[in-house]
């Protein structure tokens, strides 16, 4: 009897250091690999980046096209702008010009 009895008084004082140490990993295992841990902040910085780059080409390609909207307003009509719209739009040409096809895909 007196061994279980031994065993019972070292299991008291090692029971709250395992609990401690159970917790630290358990959140340890969490700060990395977690929802909200440090793999997934690299992954959301590098969506966060490309999603940026993405932003500042669309912006690049609204302002080419505001830029040729505005030379196409009546108060600033460009007649080179215009007549390009107009060859577009009407699918002509001038008679010693050769068009060449573009192959559809």
């Amino acid at each position: 009897m007196t061994l279980m009895n031994e065993i019972r008084r070292r299991l008291r004082y090692a029971v709250a250091p395992l609990i401690g140490m159970g917790a630290v990993v358990y959140f340890s295992y969490h700060i990395v690999q977690g929802d909200r841990g440090l793999i997934a902040w690299v992954h959301l910085k590098n969506e966060i980046t490309k999603a940026e780059d993405t932003l500042s080409e669309v912006r690049a390609e609204k302002t080419e096209l505001e830029k040729r909207v505005s030379l196409l307003r009546p108060d600033s009509l460009d007649p080179d702008m215009l007549e390009e719209r107009a060859r577009i739009m009407l699918n002509m040409g001038y008679p010693d010009e050769r068009i060449l096809p573009a192959d559809r895909l």
